[in-house]
């Protein structure tokens, strides 16, 4: 087996490797979608990303691999076999990279129930998709604005649900398809619908490296790769499990990472200023920014921790005009959430101050909308 590049050797694109990361700690936060020219490393992270996940427990003669903690997620096989008193056998794998063809049709993608042989023998039979063989690992679609729309609907759906349900001729099959969606794309080729779009939680736009040492730094290292990619791995080997230690850390506290309603406030103002439409936006930035601070090793979320789940999750969402950039920059995020703590401070001293909401002269204040 060809040795991967390691993650941690990639030179700059600092917000795709960010992005990647972040649906590390928190598959559910609902993928990353990497716009950007040719060469510029987007395969190699989403290769290198799955290279670096830790290993993962699965049920070790499940066809799924399902959580042998998480009994509300496993398959339809899985629940049958516990309720009639068999124990589920546990093994650790490490975690799945599936490569999708822009060619796969709809049961490719989520499998099929044989119908004929359920009304003959009285047997379901499922065979599964590629969504089985991506359940806990990285689902990657390169070319994905190329991929039907309606496939890439069907892996946006159960991306966002984490199940994969099956229904024909009244027969249904359900099993757990949790992974980091990855797409990747070259907007030169044509873009995803704006619906489409919208569904990828984050978005990066990257561009090729313009500084000159940085550049002999990508030839050097790729080089040395292709000379001896063995040899080259173990040189990065301390780093890549540092970066898998902390992605694992970050996935044990995550549930323990708080946020206060002002946070949240900051959120829906940042998204309403905006002019974001519909409310996923809020969701991602929320979990995003939990990610991020659970990364950091931390159980409280920042403003800073906000202002770069939005950096990520805002470009895309943003309505724009054709001589018009979506490119937000981090520190105007950081701007207008401190303008927004700024503006629910000030509401909050003329509701305490005499007279409070009761007084007619006094009309609570709105965040400003920049």
């Amino acid at each position: 087996m060809a040795e991967v590049y390691p993650f941690t050797a990639i030179v700059g694109q600092e917000r795709m490797l960010r992005a990647l990361i972040l649906n590390a700690v928190n598959p559910r936060i609902g993928g990353v979608l990497i716009r950007g020219e040719r060469g510029t490393a987007k395969s190699t992270a989403a290769r290198a990303l799955a290279a670096l996940l830790p290993d993962v427990e699965v049920v070790a003669d499940c066809r799924f691999g399902c959580d042998p903690h998480d009994p509300a997620s496993w398959c339809t096989e899985c629940k049958e076999r516990v309720s009639h008193h068999e124990s589920l056998p546990i093994e650790t794998r490490k975690t799945s990279f599936v490569d999708l063809p822009v060619s796969a049709t709809e049961d490719r993608v989520v499998g099929t129930l044989d119908i004929e042989r359920a009304i003959k023998e009285g047997e379901r039979h499922f065979e599964p998709g590629v969504l089985a063989s991506a359940n806990r690992g990285l689902l990657y679609i390169d070319e994905v604005n190329l991929l039907d729309d309606h496939v890439v609907d069907l892996l946006l759906d159960s991306a966002a649900l984490g199940m994969n349900i099956v229904e024909r001729e009244g027969i249904s099959f359900s099993h757990p398809s949790r992974y980091i969606l990855v797409g990747t794309m070259n907007p030169e080729e044509g873009d995803l619908r704006p619906q489409l779009l919208d569904r990828f939680a984050l978005s990066v736009q990257i561009h090729g490296l313009h500084d000159a040492y940085q550049r002999v730094a990508i030839m050097e290292r790729n080089l040395a790769y292709e000379s001896d990619p063995e040899g080259f791995r173990a040189a990065w080997l301390d780093k890549e499990r540092k970066l898998s230690n902390e992605i694992k850390s970050a996935q044990d506290i995550l549930q323990d990472v708080t946020y206060t309603k002002r946070d949240l406030l900051s959120i829906a103002a940042l998204t309403a200023a905006m002019h974001v439409d519909g409310h996923r936006a809020d969701l991602v930035i929320l979990k995003s920014a939990r990610a991020h601070a659970a990364f950091e090793g931390r159980t409280e979320i920042s403003d800073r921790d906000i202002a770069i789940a939005a950096e990520l999750a805002l470009p895309h969402r943003i309505k724009r005009g054709p001589f018009q950039q979506a490119d937000v920059g981090l520190e105007e995020i950081q701007n207008l959430i401190e303008q927004f703590q700024q503006d629910f401070n000030n509401d909050e001293q003329l509701m305490d101050s005499p007279g409070g909401e009761d007084d007619p002269d006094i009309k609570k204040k709105a965040p400003n909308q920049a």
